[in-house]
């Protein structure tokens, strides 16, 4: 039988041993006494305050999603809260949020109530809310920080821990690092301060929020629309949206935006309307993803549907689905939605003499070139960040302390997009606003979402991505990452499917003023790319492409010859 490693085999016995976990956990864990590779997985590390703050699969253990592990999480960040922000005036204060998963409330009850025990108020929601709104309402109620438990749109068996700034954005790097030390030098779990409900809401320490909070964040996103006249003029009678929030927290949100702007026929899919931590009608909770939309796409047809929208459990990606040429569903890339939105929102403001002289469009290192083509045709400045919006919003916050430039749209390929100063995370109630209103505004000069595509298409070169993706779980797949990441880093390639490699960027030494990351990137004679960048909240290696045709079949050829060649060096490893 295999044996603990002597790591896991002290961790897990100071949690058997320790007077602060309660039995039923510590049952769990002996129920597991024959399953040393079990227990190896679940001690062999603290789970890891990475990129995104926390996320990994429920369960006891120091590397699972627990209310022991937020609980240290959270004494680490309360202590860099208080260190940042305690000799101002007034108490500090952190914003909470949570989604539609397992144990979401408990894990933000429990986040709050250790925040109470550190003398921090924390303004909690009395139910779930988007991500986004989240990001807004600690600008909006000027808090000292964000707490937002969510794991995205992974697997029903996860869950996830995220914290923002004072300025709505979740941590860089240099923030990020001072919170992990902080939180790494929690003793034990003993050593977590916490109060009880009863004695936090009696000091003042845990306040909750409502209506009045909910009502703003509708407001400010509507107040974004660029067609709202259009649409309330009678083009919102007869257009016809289906919706599904995948379970999660973008039902009521997107339907009051929707209303708001003048959208009468706004139609859920029923089915996925109310919130349902399992899941259970679909195989991914991921907007991402064809399979997502198939409920959607029946009711679409049954009604005569011009979009479908469907928005993640926490409602930060949305997903966008049209009809092509031949009355098939086409669901819209990420990047296919972002250059739609860019050249919706640049051109709206430039029809209306309201474009910037300084405006930016930011997007990520492994987003499509097309969106940035298309914003600097309207004359708008392009920047790339690292992939995480917390680097686009860490651009947001230069560009308002300087004045140097105007944000107008930020997004990455991965389905997230924002619009405005209001926030600093992507925001799919905004996106799902957005992208209904573009194809509003199209159906009434006779185009669909599909026709736009392709003119931009012919105006500005055919542009197609692919992502792949490998799930390597475990410690061993950890590992097997990692050999992964060091092979390509070691032995570049000179060609790649008969195309000279012209370039190779390892954004691991800090290129371009940008902070170090694990993530390589080959550029290749014809101007194409790949990119190879494990995950930051999943276990999985993201391999990235992106190719320029001379039109969509040529296109098509070159993206399949170029993944295809990548793919096969990955798999062999």
């Amino acid at each position: 039988m295999e044996q603990l490693s002597a790591t896991a085999a002290q961790t897990l016995q100071q949690w058997l041993e320790d007077a602060s976990i309660d039995e039923a956990t510590k049952q769990e864990l002996r129920d597991l006494q024959d399953q040393p590779k079990e227990l190896e997985d679940r001690f062999y590390r603290n789970l890891e305050f990475g990129t995104g703050g926390l996320r990994g699969v429920i369960g006891a253990g120091s590397n699972r999603m627990n209310r022991y592990t937020v609980g240290r999480a959270t004494q680490g960040f309360a202590r860099y809260l208080l260190e940042q922000h305690g000799d101002k005036e007034g108490k500090p204060s952190v914003v909470i949020a949570h989604d539609s998963r397992h144990f979401s409330p408990e894990f933000t009850l429990d986040a709050a109530l250790v925040l109470a025990g550190n003398g921090i108020v924390a303004k909690l929601f009395t139910s779930l809310r988007p991500t986004p709104q989240l990001s807004f309402s600690v600008r909006h109620l000027q808090a000292t920080g964000g707490i937002v438990v969510t794991a995205s749109h992974n697997p029903p068996e996860y869950n996830g821990y995220k914290v923002y700034n004072h300025e709505g954005g979740q941590l860089v790097p240099h923030e990020a690092e001072k919170v992990i030390q902080y939180i790494q030098e929690v003793p034990s779990l003993a050593d977590v301060k916490k109060l009880t409900q009863e004695e936090a809401e009696a000091q003042g320490l845990l306040v909750w929020l409502g209506e009045e909070e909910d009502q703003a964040f509708v407001n400010t996103v509507a107040s974004l629309s660029l067609s709202r006249d259009l649409i309330q003029s009678g083009v919102g009678r007869d257009f016809k949206i289906v919706f599904t929030p995948l379970h999660g927290t973008g039902n009521v949100p997107v339907r009051r935006v929707l209303e708001q702007i003048g959208f009468e026929q706004v139609h859920i899919v029923t089915e996925q309307e109310q919130p349902d931590a399992e899941f259970s009608t679909v195989k991914s909770p991921n907007p991402e993803e064809r399979e997502a939309f198939t409920l959607a796409m029946k009711l679409g047809e049954s009604v005569g549907a011009d979009i479908l929208i469907g928005t993640d459990p926490d409602a930060d990606r949305m997903g966008a689905v049209v009809k092509d040429n031949d009355g098939k569903y086409f669901v819209l890339s990420g990047n296919q939605s972002g250059a739609i939105m860019v050249h919706y929102v640049l051109s709206r403001l430039q029809e209306t003499g309201k474009l910037p002289k300084n405006s930016a469009v930011v997007k990520t290192i492994v987003t499509s070139e097309m969106g940035a083509v298309i914003a600097e045709h309207y004359g708008a400045e392009v920047m790339n960040t690292l992939t995480g919006f917390k680097y686009i919003g860490e651009k947001m916050n230069q560009f308002e302390a300087t004045g140097s430039h105007t944000f107008l749209f930020g997004y990455e390929e991965s389905y997230g997009y924002l619009a405005g100063s209001y926030a600093r995370d992507k925001d799919a109630v905004l996106a799902a606003m957005l992208i209904a209103e573009a194809a509003a505004y199209y159906k009434n000069q006779g185009k669909t979402l599909y026709d736009v595509l392709q003119e931009l298409y012919r105006q500005f070169g055919y542009f197609l991505e692919k992502l792949e993706s490998r799930t390597l779980k475990g410690k061993d797949g950890v590992a097997q990452i990692q050999a992964k990441m060091t092979d390509w880093r070691s032995n570049p390639p000179q060609e790649v499917a008969g195309i000279a490699v012209q370039d190779v960027l390892d954004y691991s030494l800090g290129l371009d003023g940008l902070p170090k990351e694990n993530v390589l990137k080959f550029i290749l004679a014809d101007g194409s790319w790949f990119c190879l960048r494990p995950s930051g909240t999943e276990p999985k290696i993201k391999v990235y492409f992106a190719v320029r045709g001379e039109n969509l079949q040529d296109a098509e050829s070159r993206i399949e010859r170029l993944a295809t060649t990548v793919m096969t060096r990955v798999d062999a490893q």
